[in-house]
């Protein structure tokens, strides 16, 4: 996963798409979160579960604890399904952190085989159309008014063994509903965790694209035209 995703709809839409029984503890309306070009580093909606309640919470795309930080390295935005449930980086996160991101696609970049420095971005969404959710795992502290500085999340991602090796060889953890349930629930099991992350999710099968224009390369653009297809790409 290369890092940019879109965020567009109400939270009324990815919420009924979820179709959790549990009371959501906010507010909805009917406004679009209309985010086209979500980068690292920004603060994203994420779902998570907490006393029978759905919450809505806005964290940092990026994990990175103290001592991760000390050995002057980057915040990471993602992390592999194969080690992060046994990983020292992770699994205090897998164990009490597991939550969704809500989505409407992904943006990927093929790269020309004869010049590495051409790339196509492309836009990745269910077949369905319908709204789809990462799997994503977070140190989180919603009740402290300054979160600690290494607060943030993570989205899983799994090896592109089919249908989308063509343009990356990792693709984000997406769960259907019932599996994003379970996975968000706090009362699932690390292990059971895994079972949903590496045989529940959404096949690559059921994932189309269409290439993009290279706008979304700047994360000062968002806006409707970066998810539009175009009809000349370069790759």
């Amino acid at each position: 996963m290369c890092g940019r995703f879109a965020q567009v709809q109400t939270r009324s839409d990815y919420l009924d798409v979820l179709a959790s029984d549990l009371e959501f503890a906010g507010a909805l309306d009917n406004v679009p979160i209309g985010r086209y070009n979500v980068a690292p580093g920004t603060r994203v909606l994420t779902l998570n579960q907490r006393e029978d309640k759905l919450h809505l919470d806005p964290i940092e795309w990026g994990y990175g604890p103290d001592w991760w930080r000390e050995m002057k390295r980057q915040p990471v935005i993602n992390a592999r399904v194969e080690t992060a449930a046994t990983s020292r980086m992770f699994k205090p996160l897998w164990v009490h952190g597991r939550g969704l991101v809500m989505a409407d696609g992904w943006f990927e970049w093929k790269k020309d085989k004869h010049d590495a420095n051409t790339k196509q971005p492309y836009f990745i969404y269910h077949e369905s159309k319908q709204p789809i959710f990462f799997a994503a795992i977070s140190r989180h502290h919603p009740d402290e008014k300054d979160p600690p500085h290494d607060d943030g999340f993570v989205i899983i991602t799994s090896a592109s063994d089919s249908g989308l090796l063509d343009i990356h060889d990792r693709r984000p953890v997406v769960l259907p509903p019932a599996a994003a349930r379970e996975w968000m629930d706090p009362s699932t099991s690390p292990e059971r965790a895994e079972e949903i992350a590496n045989d529940v999710a959404t096949p690559p099968d059921d994932f189309v694209w269409y290439p993009v224009g290279k706008s979304v390369g700047n994360i000062r653009n968002d806006n409707a035209e970066l998810i539009k297809p175009i009809s000349s790409p370069l790759v």
